[in-house]
């Protein structure tokens, strides 16, 4: 017994121990770079890092669940009865989906005290439904269409409340449009991670990437409750509406006291009574209409308007390219081959973009969106008039670009404009708004001839319909300037 004693904490043990810490090492190395990467700034105080990484998890479950259905319903079949299966896709899943988003806003508009059992609920369901897939994926029974329209309303759900989350979570040292930047940047890495994995998954079987969507998206599950409590708090917050217009009540009646928040709303409505009650004797007692739903302001509608022109854009590319690539690769390569090169454009693009936003501090953000819409419908033309691969990977590129600047700068806008009692409202409804724009650009583009030039000249046709109205109003929205400090 002393020999086996001396054997197991002698020198054998602790090489083994020794090889074990060695081996754990560059993972544990990475675990902690990612933790100080998302808890810098303060991020981890305030719960920003957690939400970093909750949406990091919510990525690549997405990617998995992206890779199961793109091998089942488009690379599996050849490209005409796949063109049939993404229609049918479109019809069962995306139709559906139109009706169901501008639903989803106001909804969770009224649950404002359970975001984050809502995000856990977003998860599990998705979670649940990759199990219910994984039986169908390999034979793309119709039973995969009904299931998969779950997924896509459970993730856009959750797009919804984290978009609402953000302004709850910021730390003193960070700006808004930065904190969507990170929480964007989490997601992407997290995408580009997920990704080669969920083909690796797919090689063993077709129903394996749903085997980890399911394990990833209960791990998102248990994190959704380990975001702050704060989360959960409605506190001086009310309802937006996605209409130009200013609040009377709130910004042109004086807050008394200095009050802010809903406390300076509830004055300034009070304010604005007793103003009316002294018109109306002035009037012959006639009684002024009440102040109507707080609103968005001018700015932010045609930011709004020329994200979802942009937003469009990425999903009638992501359809129609697919397809065309397929049947029109990029000169010399293969099909997949010329699809994982666009697809790398765009996703870098995302990325650059990101960084760019970043760096730009949301200066001047009705400029921005201006210019990143009014250079894509350029390059859009220009790929329309010489359509080559070269300009497929351009148009790929700066739409990617394009996207990630415009939503950033739209984050700061509305950051600026809107006041905080509307503004998570406001975040929540303008999600639900562009992913149906992305709904309505899949649909064309699935639907459109496998021509490029004609898709290049759809492109920019509905870039166009984005700068006739948005780019003026913008412009002028910046030429007045805000009439708010902007808040960091």
């Amino acid at each position: 017994m002393g020999a086996i004693r001396s054997v197991e904490g002698g020198p054998l043990r602790r090489t083994a121990r020794g090889a074990g810490r060695v081996l754990r090492a560059p993972f544990t190395a990475a675990a902690r770079g990612v933790r100080r990467a998302t808890h810098a700034h303060g991020a981890g105080e305030s719960g920003l890092g957690k939400l970093i990484e909750l949406h990091a998890v919510n990525s690549a479950g997405d990617m998995l669940i992206t890779v199961a259905l793109a091998s089942t319903v488009f690379f599996s079949v050849p490209t005409d009865q796949a063109r049939g299966r993404v229609a049918l896709y479109l019809a069962v899943t995306m139709a559906p989906f139109t009706l169901l988003a501008p639903v989803i806003g106001p909804l969770l508009d009224r649950l404002p005290h359970g975001r984050r059992a809502a995000m856990a609920g977003a998860m599990l369901t998705r979670a649940l439904l990759a199990l219910t897939m994984s039986g169908a994926v390999a034979t793309g029974g119709l039973e995969l269409y009904p299931a998969a329209l779950g997924v896509l309303v459970a993730s856009k759900a959750y797009g919804v409340v984290r978009s609402a989350v953000v302004p709850r979570l910021l730390p003193p040292r960070i700006s808004l449009v930065k904190a969507n930047s990170r929480v964007t940047l989490g997601g992407l890495l997290a995408t580009g991670v997920a990704a080669p994995l969920g083909a690796g998954l797919h090689t063993i079987g077709p129903e394996f990437p749903l085997y980890g969507a399911f394990v990833v998206f209960i791990l998102g599950t248990v994190l959704s409750f380990s975001l702050p409590h704060k989360v959960d708090s409605a506190k001086g917050e009310a309802r937006a509406r996605l209409v130009s217009g200013e609040p009377s009540a709130y910004r042109r009646t004086p807050a008394p006291g200095g009050k802010t928040g809903a406390k300076r709303w509830k004055a300034g409505k009070k304010s604005s009574k007793k103003n009316g009650k002294k018109n109306g004797k002035k009037n012959g007692n006639k009684k002024n209409k009440p102040p109507g739903l707080r609103t968005v302001g001018s700015s932010v509608l045609h930011a709004l308007q020329a994200n979802s022109a942009l937003r469009m854009l990425s999903g009638f590319l992501t359809f129609f390219l697919a397809f065309l690539l397929r049947v029109h690769p990029l000169g010399g390569l293969s099909p997949a081959f010329s699809l994982g090169v666009v697809a790398v454009a765009a996703g870098g693009g995302n990325a650059l973009g990101t960084a760019i936003g970043a760096l730009l501090r949301s200066r001047g953000p009705e400029k921005t969106i201006a210019l990143v819409l009014t250079v894509s419908l350029g390059t859009a033309v220009v790929a329309a008039l010489f359509y080559g691969p070269f300009f497929v990977v351009v148009v790929a590129a700066v739409a990617g670009i394009s996207q990630a600047l415009g939503k950033q700068s739209l984050d700061s806008l509305i950051q600026r404009d809107v006041p905080e009692a509307v503004r998570t409202s406001a975040f929540a409804r303008s999600e639900t708004l562009l992913q149906m724009s992305w709904v309505v650009g899949g649909a064309i583009g699935i639907l459109l001839p496998l021509n490029g030039t004609l898709g290049m000249a759809v492109a920019a046709a509905v870039l166009a319909l984005g700068v006739a109205t948005a780019v003026r109003g913008l412009l002028a929205a910046a030429r007045r300037g805000s009439p708010h400090p902007r808040v960091a």
